[in-house]
């Protein structure tokens, strides 16, 4: 190899680097512009209780697939740990359902803010060939509804979660006429 094909090699090579650390840097940016932009929208989450009863559905291992902003499949939640894939345990308790997460705080679920559990065929860019996600839909003490992820390692599990019965909803009766008669 002559000098000036090793000094154009290196160069280029140089060139290459600069430009993937910038598309990471913009990347990374990227990130935490959506994390700020969410905070206030994400609030806090609720803690995890000191006791639970013992647990309704028995734990089921897989993997902590991300939360999204309802309903949108792919608005990932980048706030705090919640954006990030990792090996998880989700058990469901009468209280509410239990995401243990590795290397991550857990999330707790609280039973009163359930609004569904459904499967998906794709969440936060994670995306299988049939219904492969089990997604808990819930409402966070600031209002906001997101889907929290999970993609169990046994899918046959995934009949126990969804033939657990829901909280019942509330009907709001009719208003009363107030007795009067036209």
């Amino acid at each position: 190899m002559n000098s000036g094909t090793l000094v154009g090699s290196l160069i280029f090579a140089v060139v290459l680097a600069v430009v993937i650390a910038f598309v990471i840097s913009l990347m990374i940016r990227g990130w935490r512009r959506r994390a700020e932009r969410q905070a206030t929208l994400i609030g806090t989450l609720p803690a995890v209780p000191d006791t639970v009863g013992a647990p309704t559905v028995a734990p089921t291992r897989g993997v902590y697939v991300g939360c999204t902003v309802a309903p949108s499949w792919n608005d990932r939640v980048a706030v705090g740990d919640l954006g990030y894939r990792t090996k998880a345990v989700l058990t469901r308790y009468p209280e509410g359902i239990m995401v243990q997460r590795s290397g991550a705080r857990p999330i707790w679920i609280p039973q009163g803010s359930i609004t569904g559990i459904r499967t998906e065929r794709g969440m936060v860019g994670k995306v299988t060939i049939r219904d492969g996600i089990l997604a808990i839909r819930w409402r966070l003490p600031s209002g906001t509804e997101i889907d929290t992820g999970f993609r169990g390692n046994d899918r046959s599990e995934y009949a126990r979660w969804l033939s657990v019965g829901e909280r019942p909803r509330r009907e709001v009766p009719p208003p009363a006429c107030g007795g009067e008669h036209r």
